[in-house]
């Protein structure tokens, strides 16, 4: 018997190519649900700001990191956008008439929330309806590759590391959501393997949506480190692997606006984006995801 025919559908939560595309990108996030104006407002002047007037870096890496992962692997690989263009059912549909017997979903986010990742999943599930095997990758949060690149990035600083990634309302813990257990933990075995004393852990990019959210919020957790006497700070989302809206504002403009206030120091890592290391850690993902599918 010739072998089954494999696909990769890489994930993404996408981002407007121009401009322009931000109301329409926003629209799709909020599903529907009220659109506050001064709240668009704010996201178009965030993108303005930015520089991104015609072209969306993000989208640039997302492919240079699709084109890497499809070299390294020597499999068809298509991206899907969770709220933009090609959207997963088109990255399905994709890799379903280009032959594949079964599909490796892997999201370019390391940790498994009911309210991220299971989104993911359900939208690919739907869209391959049982026309093929789903191997799909839940979690890689405590990857050895992924822990590895991130303490080279971190080893040897003589700056307090923050290790942060994106808020979620505060009663995911309540319900047993693994999120933030996992983000501990891989922060935890960052520190260890790149022999860190001296670190903490905060989130950002909060939502306004009027309940509480998992915290500090890294602006406030920067008061906090100052009035402890720290002076240097290394930001390390360990949540997020590309250069997108969450690190080159939330990072690089307030949390950097917030440091210089404070006469604070702060710098951050090198995102993953398109790295070799990084890609061949992912192809090692998605090689074991493909040993073991499940049938949708």
């Amino acid at each position: 018997m010739s072998p089954v025919k494999a696909a990769v559908v890489l994930m993404a939560y996408g981002s407007p190519e121009r401009l322009a595309d931000v109301p329409a990108y926003y629209a799709d996030i909020r599903g529907g649900r009220p659109i506050a104006p001064e709240q668009l407002d704010d996201l178009v002047e965030r993108y303005r700001r930015l520089g991104i007037e015609d072209s969306s870096p993000l989208n640039a890496i997302t492919e240079e990191t699709r084109a890497a992962l499809e070299r390294e692997l020597a499999l068809p690989v298509f991206t899907g956008m969770k709220h933009w263009t090609p959207r997963i059912a088109d990255a399905a549909e994709a890799a379903l008439a280009d032959g594949a017997g079964v599909v490796a979903g892997l999201v370019l986010a390391p940790h498994w929330s009911a309210l991220s990742i299971k989104g993911y999943r359900d939208q690919l599930e739907r869209a391959i309806g049982g026309r093929a095997e789903l191997a799909f990758v839940d979690s890689w949060h405590d990857e050895p590759g992924f822990v590895a690149l991130l303490a080279d990035r971190v080893r040897g600083t003589d700056a307090h590391v923050v290790f942060t990634a994106h808020s979620l309302p505060a009663r995911i813990v309540a319900e047993g959501d693994p999120y933030k257990e996992q983000l501990l933990e891989t922060a935890h075995l960052v520190a260890e393997a790149a022999g860190l004393g001296d670190w903490s852990f905060s989130f950002q990019s909060e939502s306004p949506t009027g309940e509480p959210w998992l915290g500090p919020d890294i602006l406030d957790h920067l008061g906090e480190l100052c009035g402890a006497g720290v002076d240097r700070v290394l930001v390390c989302p360990v949540g997020f692997v590309s250069d997108h809206l969450e690190i080159r504002w939330d990072i690089d403009v307030e949390a950097q606006e917030r440091a210089a206030e404070l006469g604070m120091h702060l710098e951050r890592i090198e995102m993953p984006n398109a790295d070799p290391a990084f890609v061949r850690t992912l192809a090692g993902i998605v090689r074991r995801a493909l040993a073991v599918p499940s049938r949708v």
